[in-house]
């Protein structure tokens, strides 16, 4: 069983060809609805009393949601954001954290024999807090964004040196770390304490190092992106999840599911949102993976 943490959102996306007005979002909305591809995913997080049914509806039919908070004396969690032409640069134009600012996080009993968790953006010292729910899981990832980075970057430490592993882009690592250079950045974070670090690095793909191995695997060739919007999360989730169906920890089946997280990014990308992520089934993902094996093969 696989257990998500994080933002549940409704978000605004802009970009130089069009505008979308609180929509689905969310860390934690995007890495369990792609992970909910390979594995039976559960879902933890708050939401406010603006929250569409319809939305609700959508989670539901997709995730078990006894872990989602229903909270009717606020507002669901907001971001705004907007891209430029090239859509690889995105300027964050207002974060309203509303009712996951003083969220106190707590999950089912059943959930906290999860074996795979994961902590998806979302504030540091919650994800620490609920991380103690959990019995004794086989795998723990974790990931943060810049808002967290300058606002609590000890806490966001902290966080990192109790988990297995950080997933996190190429621009944050380089905030977090205070270094350009994005082998010294995975040196620096697992330094920290956890086994693993993965860097996305958008659609430059992502670097896997663990140990003293680096694997680099390019992103799956787009012909068109229309919101890159939780592009990351989904390859976290894709990441997470394929090991959860695997129930294998392992180097090899952890570079299988670099590529995979590759994969359910590059789905991600295709529609605003998580439209195209509601849209796939595995069979469509194993055959884009299956694609991807034969571009990088030589």
């Amino acid at each position: 069983m696989l257990t998500v943490f994080g933002t549940i959102a409704l978000d605004t996306i802009r970009t130089p060809f069009k505008t979308e007005t609180m929509i689905l979002g969310g860390a934690a909305t995007f890495a369990s609805i792609s992970s909910s591809i390979f594995t039976r995913t559960s879902i933890v997080g708050v939401i406010g009393s603006d929250f569409p049914l319809e939305y609700k509806k959508m989670l539901d039919d997709r995730l078990d949601t006894r872990g989602v908070i229903s909270k009717s004396d606020g507002k669901t969690f907001h971001y705004d954001s907007s891209f430029d032409y090239d859509l690889s640069h995105r300027k964050s134009n207002k974060t309203e954290l509303n009712v996951i600012a003083d969220f106190e996080p707590t999950i089912p009993k059943d959930y906290s024999h999860s074996e795979y968790v994961y902590l998806a953006n979302n504030d540091p010292i919650q994800n620490m807090k609920i991380l103690k729910y959990f019995s004794n899981p086989k795998l723990t990832i974790c990931d943060t964004i810049e808002y967290w980075i300058l606002n609590k970057p000890n806490d966001v430490i902290k966080m990192m040196s109790q988990v297995d592993g950080v997933v996190i882009n190429d621009e944050e690592a380089r905030l977090l770390c205070k270094t350009s250079n994005l082998v010294k950045c995975a040196k620096i974070i697992t330094s920290f304490g956890p086994r693993f670090a993965i860097i996305k690095k958008g659609e430059h793909g992502s670097v896997f190092f663990i140990d003293d191995m680096i694997f680099p695997a390019p992103a799956y060739p787009m012909e068109e992106v229309i919101d890159p919007t939780g592009a990351g999360d989904s390859f976290a989730g894709g990441f997470i999840g394929y090991i959860s169906q695997k129930n294998d920890v392992s180097i090899s089946t952890m570079k299988q599911a670099v590529v995979y997280g590759n994969v359910m990014g590059a789905f991600s990308v295709e529609d605003f949102g998580i439209r195209r992520l509601i849209d796939i089934t595995r069979k469509d993902v194993d055959a884009r993976y299956e694609k991807y094996r034969s571009i990088v093969h030589y």
